[in-house]
């Protein structure tokens, strides 16, 4: 008989932790897993997943089809919804609105989707909670609960708690001492055969900036990621006289405000916000090298993807850099201040055989990451 497997995830795309749950997914044995997986919003289920598993959703998202009417129903319950998830316990909401019994229940990501499963009133069912990020330095998942002793009570309901790397765990557990008993480290899949395969087809945007120095970056554009302090860093340095370009892969709710930045300063010739990719590989493969602004990271998938490619790396020093470029070996990291990384990049420039250099161990440590090995794991979990 197959066992029955429940993901809840916030969302089906546009980040690192959505693309390693397509990963997962798509590679679970579908002769021993009965998959249902389930999104906080309605999206569509698009070929990156497993066409096999059933797909479900908590808020109903409405559609240009819609009459006024049904549009307006959607509004009042999903309203409805958020008001029991905000007033009422989780076990409530989990009996309303999560159909099935499983075997075992899977809150991919921290915040609303462990919340939920910690409700599940399905006493013989494995539970599983995975952490993706530094939950010290970026402690997002407030919104999600009440306050931090009702998250220590949810956290408490799991058999096990999934951290993605040593640095994401040592400071989960600072947070919650606790929970130490059933806290393991478990490092992303990375599906390098694919990437690799992705890699090699056109790159489909005509934004692309190139330069004797073309710098690529990807991820959300919110403060975590920290565009907003990389950019006046780009700015010095090209009043300084440098030769670049960076190209920002990703969207989110600081588009305005960066896109205001670049242009007040003139950086167009400079900078490019080339927005969401689905695949964007190619344009990771056609960058001299990679740099990462952020404030907090969990275990960055991103770095992880450079490095198979052969992208040499700059980053900020966030959880898991040091496990990912064994404390700078495989590439550079700078303390995480504004000032570190503008010397950081300028040691570069005025380097490029550094960043050569960098390219050769890039090559040397992707071979570390197979799906191969990760998948076992994972599969002895679930």
């Amino acid at each position: 008989m197959k066992k029955k497997l429940l993901f809840i995830n916030n969302s089906l795309y546009g980040g690192g932790a959505e693309r390693i749950l397509q990963t997962i997914l798509n590679n679970l044995d579908i002769d021993k897993y009965e998959i249902t997986l389930y999104s906080v919003i309605q999206e569509k289920l698009e070929e990156q997943y497993p066409q096999h598993i059933k797909y479900k959703y908590i808020y109903k998202q409405k559609q240009e089809t819609d009459s006024s009417i049904y549009r307006l129903y959607i509004l009042i319950y999903n309203k409805l919804k958020l008001l029991i998830y905000k007033y009422c316990s989780p076990n409530l909401f989990y009996r309303l609105f999560i159909r099935g019994r499983y075997d075992t229940e899977i809150a991919f990501i921290e915040g609303y989707a462990t919340r939920i499963i910690s409700g599940s009133n399905n006493k013989k069912s494995k539970k599983i909670a995975w952490v993706h990020i530094d939950l010290q330095q970026n402690h997002w998942t407030r919104i999600a609960f009440r306050n931090i002793k009702e998250e220590n009570i949810c956290y408490k309901k799991f058999n096990q708690i999934l951290c993605v790397s040593e640095s994401v765990k040592s400071n989960f557990l600072k947070l919650f001492p606790d929970i130490h008993a059933s806290t393991t480290v478990c490092y992303n899949p990375i599906n390098d055969i694919y990437i690799k395969k992705q890699a090699t087809t056109k790159m489909i945007s005509t934004n692309w900036l190139k330069s004797e120095l073309t710098m690529v970056t990807i991820g959300r554009l919110v403060p975590q990621k920290g565009y907003d302090r990389l950019l006046p860093i780009l700015l010095k340095l090209k009043k300084e006289g440098y030769k670049f370009s960076l190209n920002i892969l990703g969207e989110g709710k600081e588009r305005n405000s960066l896109e205001n930045f670049i242009q007040k300063h003139q950086l167009q010739d400079i900078v490019r916000l080339i927005g969401f990719c689905e695949n964007p590989y190619p344009y990771l493969k056609n960058s001299d090298l990679f740099v990462c602004s952020s404030r907090s990271e969990g275990y960055s998938t991103v770095i992880t993807e450079a490095l198979i490619l052969g992208i040499p790396v700059i980053t900020t020093n966030c959880a898991g850099m040091n496990e990912l470029l064994e404390s700078g070996k495989y590439g550079m990291i700078t303390e995480n201040t504004d000032e570190a990384l503008y010397i950081g990049l300028k040691r570069l420039m005025d380097n490029p055989t550094k960043i050569v250099e960098y390219k050769k161990l890039a090559i040397q440590r992707g071979t570390y990451f197979t799906l191969q090995n990760r998948m076992i794991y994972i599969n002895n979990i679930l």
